[in-house]
């Protein structure tokens, strides 16, 4: 406890290695949610594939995330090195981690919410501080699941709740993805919803899923599109140095039918 109140003191008083400057680049780290991924995988799509067709052409946008990590297989594997070495002064890092973290079952994930998982999550704020980016945290993002009364359950409430806390304590903006993600669902219902994950049967003839598929956690192309709306939208209300780069409207992203590719169409 004395160290998490010691790096949150730490945070609050750091000064940035460099002076800051409005950048032009934001940069996630993150999980399969977020991940870019090959032509081949379509019609699986990442939130941050699609984040770019909100921002302005000027906008570079570096992706970190990927498959199955969590913050302590992110920092393990020298990720969090790669995507530290790429922030310039001014630079948007947004951080959004948890699907993976509660997988007590996969050691090299678990990051138990209130320890390891906090502690991580200090760690990446510091380190973009310091750095003199901008950090912004992103509570995980909702998963297809519905309870009794047709409403979306949080699946990581542990996690989400220390993210809350953290961008409080530390004076760090916050993206409340979770609850932006719910109430998405929430709008769209339990059967309508399933056209924004991978829900494909082996008719379907998908060549990504030839036997189909049923997905709950990862984006259809539409799904995706939609998430980085949510995203974009959160971006834009912080009123951040990049929150200018941000377009609205963003009728890429609001579509209500897929495109069949990525396109920022």
């Amino acid at each position: 406890m004395k160290r998490a109140i010691l790096l949150i003191l730490t945070l609050l008083f750091t000064s940035p290695a460099h002076a800051t400057r409005p950048g032009n680049t934001i940069l996630i780290a993150g999980d399969s949610t977020a991940a870019d991924y090959a032509p081949a995988r379509y019609p699986q799509t990442g939130w941050g594939m699609m984040l770019r067709c909100a921002a302005a052409p000027d906008v570079r946008i570096l992706n970190h995330a990927r498959n199955g990590r969590s913050t302590r297989s992110f920092l393990a594997e020298g990720r969090w090195d790669a995507l530290r070495a790429d922030i310039m002064p001014g630079d948007t890092v947004l951080i959004q981690f948890g699907h993976n973290d509660q997988t007590r079952a996969k050691p090299e994930r678990w990051a138990p919410a209130q320890t390891d998982y906090r502690d991580n999550l200090l760690r990446f704020i510091r380190d973009v501080r310091i750095a003199g980016g901008v950090p912004v945290l992103l509570t995980p993002v909702a998963r297809r699941n519905f309870g009794p009364d047709r409403r979306a359950i949080a699946d990581y409430p542990a996690w989400s709740a220390v993210v809350r806390d953290l961008a409080a304590r530390t004076a760090t903006p916050l993206i409340d993805l979770e609850a932006r993600s719910r109430a998405w669902l929430d709008r769209a219902g339990p059967e309508a919803s399933k056209s924004l994950y991978l829900h494909y049967s082996m008719d379907d003839k998908i060549p990504a899923f030839p036997k189909g598929v049923s997905d709950d956690t990862h984006f259809s192309e539409l799904g995706a599109r939609q998430v980085a709306d949510l995203v974009a939208d959160g971006l834009k209300a912080l009123a951040l140095p990049i929150s200018a780069k941000i377009a609205d409207p963003r009728p890429a992203l609001t579509r209500t039918a897929s495109l069949g590719r990525t396109d920022c169409q």
